[in-house]
């Protein structure tokens, strides 16, 4: 598997909107793409993540601060377009004169598709140029394998139980296939056999156990995957933290468009911090998924052409012996398919 200039352009598979809700239909249409995922947040209030994916179909709402099942709402997320998506009137993603982030990542440009590579049958919506896929299954009760579609193992999945009220699992490359992180919590890691078999990816399936939260049977289970491209759209990686304000620094082959943080050995929340929501050097909020509250914070990460630095010492991006797990998403590679260096900024 192979990635090549299609990323070159990485804003073609994610982007970040920011927008103003007006409390009647609305239409977000500045995406070079038609997006499969949806990640919705209001930054300036505290409000509810609404994930939203074009497998699920529109109107179908999880929340990553929630252990809540899918909910159902006509006027929330309508319709996934060609250079966006359209919100009705529901306050959950447009309420009038809130101001929101939306998070978007492009899928397989057509209908999911039946995947037979596991033991249980998956639905998919793979988009092999960017490493990222949208996986739905039916549990069985039983330690099986699932196919995502990608081509390359994956070296992240968010998974959620939607259709009753469970906790999210992360799997995340630098834990290791015996343990996970729960999205919707500050939780540090966890040892549990019944998350991913104790067996890692492969470049066609990932492993679930027999546990009630990824795989009950006759329950909808909802996963999305995400492969290291080479460094130029996706990577995936840890730290140790150094409790200093010159913290340390990230390579990532490529500068961040959006970058999410967990620190694993002790509880503490997430993190995402993007490029647009005033961008980088030392003025860069961040949303915590684990939490519906507002944005916060802006002085732990300064964005870079080919990476990222923890510019404070605090406990939940730096504390000194920390180990923190990161993933970063592409604005700009830093070597294009050419051999031509990208600017910084």
């Amino acid at each position: 598997m192979s990635y090549t200039n299609g990323l070159d352009k990485p804003s073609d598979y994610f982007n970040t909107v920011l927008y103003t809700g007006t409390g009647s239909e609305l239409s977000i249409s500045s995406l070079d793409f038609s997006p499969d995922w949806v990640w919705v947040k209001q930054r300036g209030a505290d409000a509810s993540h609404f994930l939203y994916d074009s497998v699920r179909g529109a109107t179908k709402s999880i929340r990553s601060n929630s252990t809540n099942a899918e909910a159902t709402v006509s006027e929330s997320l309508k319709s996934f377009d060609s250079n966006g998506f359209t919100l009705g009137t529901s306050a959950e993603p447009n309420t009038s004169s809130g101001n929101y982030v939306g998070w978007s990542w492009r899928g397989s440009d057509s209908s999911a598709s039946s995947n037979t590579d596991g033991s249980i049958t998956s639905t998919v919506s793979a988009n092999t140029t960017a490493g990222f896929s949208i996986v739905s299954w039916t549990g069985n009760g039983s330690a099986s394998t699932i196919g995502h579609g990608l081509g390359v193992a994956p070296k992240m999945i968010m998974l959620k139980n939607r259709s009753e009220v469970y906790g999210w699992q992360v799997y995340h490359a630098s834990l290791g296939n015996t343990k996970y992180v729960s999205l919707n919590s500050t939780d540090a890691q966890a040892t549990s056999s019944q998350s991913w078999n104790n067996t890692s990816p492969t470049s066609t399936v990932f492993s679930v156990g027999a546990s009630d939260s990824n795989n009950k049977s006759g329950n909808n289970i909802i996963a999305y995957c995400f492969a290291d491209t080479g460094n130029k759209f996706f990577k995936a990686g840890s730290y140790t933290g150094n409790g200093s304000a010159s913290g340390p620094y990230i390579y990532t082959g490529h500068k961040p468009a959006a970058i999410i943080i967990k620190r694993t050995d002790v509880a503490k929340n997430w993190y995402i911090n993007d490029n647009l929501r005033e961008g980088y050097n030392n003025d860069n909020p961040y949303i915590s998924p684990n939490l519906s509250v507002a944005e916060t914070g802006g002085t732990e990460i300064d964005i870079l052409s080919n990476g990222f630095r923890i510019t404070a010492g605090g406990t939940g991006h730096n504390q000194s012996g920390g180990t923190y797990m990161y993933a970063s998403i592409a604005a700009n590679p830093f070597v294009t398919s050419s051999g031509i260096p990208a600017c910084a900024r």
